[in-house]
């Protein structure tokens, strides 16, 4: 039919971007369609298989038929083994009632954001941040305050996120360990900065889909500080620690009455989560952690190789990370070098004359870093850090 217009789209949705994270999986998959040899360092995602075991829960759950839709936050089985598992682990005390399964930690955080934040609230987001952080706060209708940690070599402190605060802050956003600079808080800092929200009537909203990813010293949860869980919505995921992206597998402890919301929300968006990856789920959390472990130490190999490769290239500056499996390299020189106007720009050159593919620091909050992902194998990653020495050393 012609000559009928199409009618505007909400303002929602036309507030917020693709995910620039999305958006390189999607230019990297169109590439190899085209038969381009591309060294993929973008993606925030294990390579790994998922551990044999928790396959094998998955398989036993399809012929037994457990197929159909479940309770909204998650079968019984799955919501016990997350307070359980979180529980040993950090010594939390969550009931049945303040945990909800959900379709990944990326879901969780969304509808942690859609419930807490109204029109015009302020959240504080530290940044180097996770891209999808801002455009989850602007389509709740919130503002987004950033709090740079990038001259304190992204180590953010009780004094960065006070400086931040405002009478109309509502969310304080952490994330630890960091993505996109894998940087860490030591604890007295993370429970000062939820005290300080406590004592200002703010909700701390804690984003530990990294948190077994830790290199150096315990991992450490904001649910380990007694007495301080009545504004903390902790969010966590099984897609790092075991291994599991697509299973689509995350979860939120928070109070009572957050998990009551989140159940709503839910309701009326997914019904629930898939009722395989739950039982896969449960074989994850309760059944051998070994194999949490041995990816952990095999990351602290590649992050050691990334920084090794990144070392005396001229025009980057690396910040040795303690966890998660990203380097946030600081590029500027490089820019200055090439009369570039930031990261972006860098990184579609590496990828038209490299096939390296990276992610600008835009999306994360800076416009002179790139975030490489080393969630590879040796060898891919010695070839992706060949080709952009090359690069670097290039007239």
């Amino acid at each position: 039919m012609t000559g009928i217009s199409i009618r505007p789209f909400s303002r929602r949705i036309n507030s917020i971007e693709m995910s620039s994270t999305s958006a390189t999986v999607n230019t990297v998959a169109q590439m190899r369609r085209s038969g381009v040899d591309v060294v993929d360092l973008g993606p925030g995602e294990p390579h790994f298989a998922t551990p044999d075991h928790i396959k094998q829960a998955a398989i036993d759950a399809i012929h037994n038929n457990q197929t159909k839709y479940t309770s909204v936050p998650g079968i019984a089985d799955l919501r016990e083994a997350i307070v359980q598992r979180h529980r040993m682990d950090f010594g939390s005390n969550y009931s049945f009632e303040e945990v909800i399964a959900c379709p990944g930690g990326k879901y969780s955080l969304f509808m942690a954001m859609q419930i807490l934040v109204d029109e015009g609230d302020e959240v504080v987001v530290p940044t180097p941040s996770w891209v999808s952080f801002k455009d989850m706060v602007c389509f709740a209708g919130g503002k987004c305050v950033f709090a740079d940690t990038t001259q304190n070599d992204f180590v953010l402190t009780p004094d960065i996120v006070e400086r931040a605060l405002t009478p109309r802050t509502k969310v304080i956003v952490l994330n630890f360990p960091n993505n996109p600079s894998g940087a860490l808080i030591d604890a007295a800092s993370l429970e000062r900065i939820v005290e300080i929200a406590a004592d200002r009537n703010i909700w701390v909203v804690a984003d530990e889909c990294y948190v077994y990813l830790t290199f150096s010293g315990k991992p450490i949860s904001v649910g380990q500080f007694k007495g301080r869980a009545s504004n903390v919505v902790i969010v966590g995921s099984l897609s790092k620690t075991y291994a599991m992206t697509g299973w689509r597998l995350g979860y939120a402890l928070a109070p009572a009455a957050v998990i009551s919301a989140m159940q709503t929300l839910q309701s009326q968006e997914i019904s629930c989560p898939c009722s395989v990856s739950q039982v896969a789920g449960v074989a994850a959390l309760t059944g051998p952690q070994e194999c949490v472990e041995q990816m952990r130490q095999d990351y602290v190999k590649l992050r050691d190789q990334a920084v090794a490769g990144l070392k005396d290239l001229p025009g980057i500056r690396t910040v040795m990370p303690e966890g998660a499996f990203f380097v946030f390299p600081d590029v500027s020189g490089q820019l200055r070098r090439r009369n570039m106007q930031g990261a972006r720009e860098f990184c579609a050159m590496l990828l038209r004359e490299c096939g390296v593919v990276m992610v600008p620091g835009e999306g994360f909050g800076s416009a002179s870093h790139v975030r490489l992902a080393y969630s590879v194998s040796e060898r891919q990653l010695a070839r992706g850090l060949g080709k952009i020495r090359e690069f670097c050393l290039a007239n």
